[in-house]
């Protein structure tokens, strides 16, 4: 068992004796889809805690998506209770990376496979990405690969 995942489920239950409900919600949202990539496919796996931080990643997207959403519908105390789940799960997400370190990676990325041009972004995406893991979104670092490589 990974111990990013013992940890959640050690910090759900201090949330729930706390009786933190917003904490215990969004944990016990994180362990469903932890669970839930567990067993996708066609075989059950235990996940490493990479696994568990891309899960836990897809889960603060779709935080921030539906908080923008809502807040576009005039929705604020919706998009105020999303917000608040995706501070919670970033706590347990890697430090995000700076733009001045994403551009570093990227352009190293680029000296490094010798791309040049729009159509190499594939091939600089490829290197870059294991890099990046999980401290990015993958739109963040397309638009960097895409920005360096028209220039």
């Amino acid at each position: 068992m990974s111990d990013l995942k013992d940890k959640l489920e050690q910090d759900l239950s201090v949330a729930m004796k706390a009786r933190d409900d917003v904490r215990t919600r969004t944990l016990r949202m994180a362990l469903t889809a932890v669970k839930n990539e567990e067993v996708a496919g066609k075989k059950a796996r235990e996940l490493s805690d990479d696994d568990v931080v891309a899960v836990l990643t897809r889960e603060a997207k779709k935080r921030r998506e539906a908080a923008t959403a809502f807040a576009d519908a005039g929705r604020a105390e919706q998009a105020d209770a999303e917000r608040a789940e995706g501070v919670i799960l970033d706590e347990y997400l890697p430090t995000q990376l700076g733009d001045v370190e994403l551009t570093a990676l990227v352009t190293d990325a680029i000296a490094e496979t010798g791309a040049s041009g729009p159509r190499a972004m594939g091939q600089v995406m490829k290197a870059v990405t294991p890099k990046v893991a999980g401290r990015a979104e993958g739109g963040r670092v397309a638009s960097e690969v895409k920005r360096q490589l028209a220039t």
